[in-house]
């Protein structure tokens, strides 16, 4: 089958590999319908993760399910399923408490951007839809499979409450799904941080109303005018730098939350600094299992389109393009047909 494979920044390529096969009794083997590249995998194509020996790539996906383990019997042959980064069986402790991304089981997937892939724990990680989706649903399901999901656990780790006022750090795809999330959730006053023109419109088709383009100790200063010197109930970090960090905390007023959700790279928190915030921080890997039910009701039923961050679609074999483009910002986020 074709796969991606990553052979050092900057080299993406397919390349005909093995397909998967069951290995344990609780696998499944998807044909993929679409799979994505995330603002993630850009660490390693930039250089900025260590690449090492030539590996697959990619851990968003929905397909249709072609095999099964003796021990799947939550989903089928046949069905269409959509499910998360991290794989759970959803029954350990921390699952039954609702953090499926630190289940006791859990694999990372990272083999997604191919024609067929494997799924661990497929009996606790998939969720079957009743019918297969028409095309046009696929992008937003897709979405659900990470950054929607990635976006809503942000908005739920900074306590976005209904008529709070949110700020969003990141302009990427899961800070647009923050955009959407702090909308449903009741947020009166969304703040997004964007310099982008493109990502501006979307934000505020997905309900912002306010955007700052300054960065860094500006993008405080303009936080705290918009919000009366004080700053905002819930910020949402979604890039995992060290800027946006900072710029995160410093934009929460006094008892605000920070939820984040960007890889950390280079990420250092000054104890004092915070004790004396008074700022409330939680983040780390989505649960995503949690909310999949949810999330693919409202894709299904049209109330939110997450679907819109993939504004470049190409085939598999083009995979290389996808990089190129988001890498030079031509592209929020690249939709890829096997």
């Amino acid at each position: 089958m074709r796969a991606t494979v990553i052979h050092a920044p900057g080299d993406i390529r397919v390349e005909d590999v093995p397909g998967p096969r069951i290995v344990k009794p609780t696998d499944a083997i998807i044909r993929t319908v679409a799979t994505c590249v995330c603002g993630s995998d850009l660490w390693p194509y930039r250089g900025l993760e260590p690449v090492g020996d030539p590996h697959p790539m990619g851990h968003e996906y929905v397909g249709v399910v072609e095999e099964t383990g003796s021990e799947v019997t939550h989903v089928k042959p046949g069905q269409f399923v959509v499910g998360s980064f991290a794989t759970s069986d959803n029954t350990c402790a921390n699952c039954r408490k609702g953090w499926q991304s630190s289940c006791l089981n859990r694999e990372f997937m990272s083999t997604c951007q191919a024609e067929y892939v494997r799924i661990p724990n497929a009996h606790g990680t998939l969720v079957a839809t009743d019918e297969h989706p028409s095309g046009d649903l696929v992008p937003g399901l897709l979405a659900v499979s990470d950054v929607m999901g990635t976006g809503w656990y942000a908005a739920l780790a900074a306590e976005v409450k209904p008529g709070s006022t949110a700020v969003v750090v990141g302009d990427g795809a899961v800070g647009l799904c923050g955009v959407i999330a702090a909308k449903e959730l009741g947020a009166e006053r969304i703040i997004a941080m964007s310099r982008h023109e493109s990502r501006q419109k979307l934000a505020l088709e997905f309900g912002a109303t306010d955007i700052v383009t300054e960065r860094g100790e500006d993008g405080v200063t303009r936080i705290k005018d918009l919000t009366g010197g004080i700053g905002a109930d819930s910020v949402l970090e979604c890039v995992g730098t060290a800027q946006s960090m900072r710029q995160a905390l410093h934009s929460a007023r006094p008892g605000g939350n920070v939820g984040f959700v960007g890889v950390p790279h280079e990420v250092a928190v000054d104890g004092q600094e915070l004790f004396f915030s008074q700022v409330g921080l939680r983040g780390g890997p989505a649960p995503v299992r949690r909310y999949l039910p949810d999330l693919i009701d409202r894709v299904l039923s049209g109330h939110i389109n997450p679907g819109k961050v993939f504004d470049l679609t190409l085939p598999l074999d083009q995979v290389a393009e996808g990089y190129k483009a988001m890498d030079e910002r031509r592209a929020i986020k690249t939709l890829l047909t096997p």
